[in-house]
């Protein structure tokens, strides 16, 4: 019986090898070879559209695959490009709208789009790194938290972006005690909260970054009662027979700041 803290563990202890087995997997060396031979041959909004496999594969990427369907409102995000306080993607709450088109700003770039790193191998990364989170998911939805937070945390510019983003709300609102019914109060009164609480830019530093995953981790099994082995990170990571540790040997273990 494991914990959430130790599989997170077993996940990230050797990430290389990790993301080598997962690429490994002969559907996602399929999907991935595809965009990889296709994605520069696109040079319009309407290629990006039109080409399925690419477009939802870029969608995955940046944790969109379900919205994959909502092609005339990525048109419209397209079209509108990030240079514009107006454009519907800067007015998003949801900020991955505005990385993807970050990243696909045919607006700003037109035919040149796809053939910056960011397109390519930049957007391969980011495909296997969803797709790390969304195998943990299948079984620890903790450890897929946990690993999003780890990818997003030192992007933060602010309180602000925390309450923008529900996954990082939720591991930042665990990690810290807060109750749920804290996002019913006005958003300064939320940012203020967790100001008092957190520095954004201690979370820049992967030593603290990993403390404040580890009281994350700890604190969900306490929240969920949850200490069934992880059968889906057992196997990506290729571990097994881990003896977990026991969750108030945990939170006593746990740095403070």
């Amino acid at each position: 019986m494991t914990t959430a803290l130790t599989n997170y563990k077993i996940l990230t202890r050797d990430i290389s090898r990790t993301m080598a087995r997962l690429s490994a997997d002969p559907q996602t060396q399929r999907e991935v070879n595809y965009y990889r031979a296709q994605i520069g041959k696109i040079k319009s909004i309407e290629e990006f559209l039109g080409n399925d496999r690419v477009f939802n594969f870029a969608m995955k990427a940046f944790g969109l695959g379900d919205m994959s369907y909502a092609k005339g409102m990525m048109r419209k995000a397209l079209t509108d490009g990030i240079d514009d306080e107006t454009a519907f993607s800067v007015r998003m709450a949801d900020p991955r709208f505005r990385e993807f088109v970050t990243t696909f700003n045919f607006k700003r770039y037109d035919s040149a789009t796809t053939s910056f790193d960011r397109t390519q191998q930049g957007t391969i990364d980011r495909f296997l790194q969803a797709q790390l989170e969304a195998k943990a998911g299948e079984t620890s939805e903790a450890v897929r938290l946990a690993l999003y937070f780890d990818r997003k945390a030192p992007e933060l510019l602010s309180n602000y972006s925390i309450l923008a983003d529900k996954a990082l709300l939720t591991v930042v609102r665990t990690a810290l005690g807060l109750p749920a019914s804290m996002s019913s109060t006005d958003l300064e009164k939320q940012a203020k909260i967790i100001g008092e609480k957190v520095n954004v830019d201690d979370l820049k530093d992967a030593t603290k970054r990993q403390d404040f995953i580890a009281r994350f981790l700890v604190l969900y099994d306490v929240n969920n009662s949850s200490s069934a082995t992880d059968a889906g990170v057992t196997l990506l990571s290729g571990t097994s027979g881990l003896i977990g540790q026991q969750t108030l040997l945990s939170i006593q273990s746990l740095r403070r700041g």
